[in-house]
């Protein structure tokens, strides 16, 4: 019998390609940074469903969705992963009163164009993102009325469509500005 892997790992001597598994509170801490992106969407949509007295709290939470899930998919897309798009479409759909099934579709119609377009966008300054934003957050806008009417069997008035649209523009900055500090802290964990 071979002492040798018993006697170098005493030693601390490593082999190449045998890793130490890591421990309990590690595997947790990778989770949970893991999971902080979608979960932390999924909080704000539910605070933005508080009866906070707003006429626009369902504008609100279509504009901050659609931010989220654009910056992540573009910056950070292993912390937005397809499943967790649809999750939040659909916490998104229950939470408004849209039918079931458009905040889904419009969310994951933004992931993938956001991830098809990331190797260009990831490299441009914040303006270029923030237009390319601009243009996409209006077009979901536009479906989201499309869709709506066609499910609902009405023709609705855009107005509130296009004012989804213009509130998702107007927010992105200040989301960006929160997304990326959020990200900067989880990306240095604490060294004390």
């Amino acid at each position: 019998m071979d002492d040798r892997p018993i006697a170098e790992a005493s030693r601390g001597i490593r082999r190449p390609g045998i890793r130490p598994r890591p421990s309990l509170w590690r595997q947790l801490d990778m989770s949970a940074r893991f999971s902080f992106p979608a979960l932390s969407t999924a909080l704000l949509l539910l605070l933005l469903a508080a009866p906070l007295g707003l006429d626009c709290q369902a504008a609100l939470q279509g504009a901050v969705a659609l931010g989220c899930v654009f910056f992540r998919s573009v910056y950070r897309p292993s912390s937005m992963p397809p499943l967790a798009v649809f999750l939040l479409g659909v916490l998104a759909d229950l939470l408004s009163a849209a039918p079931l099934g458009v905040a889904v579709l419009i969310l994951l119609l933004l992931h993938g164009t956001a991830m098809r377009w990331r190797r260009v966008l990831a490299r441009q300054g914040f303006i270029p993102v923030w237009l390319v934003f601009s243009a996409l957050a209006l077009a979901a806008a536009l479906l989201q009325w499309l869709l709506t009417a066609a499910l609902t069997f009405r023709l609705l008035p855009p107005g509130p469509a296009l004012f989804i649209g213009v509130l998702a523009t107007g927010l992105y900055p200040l989301l960006a500005v929160a997304l990326i500090r959020a990200h900067q802290t989880l990306a240095e964990p604490d060294h004390a």
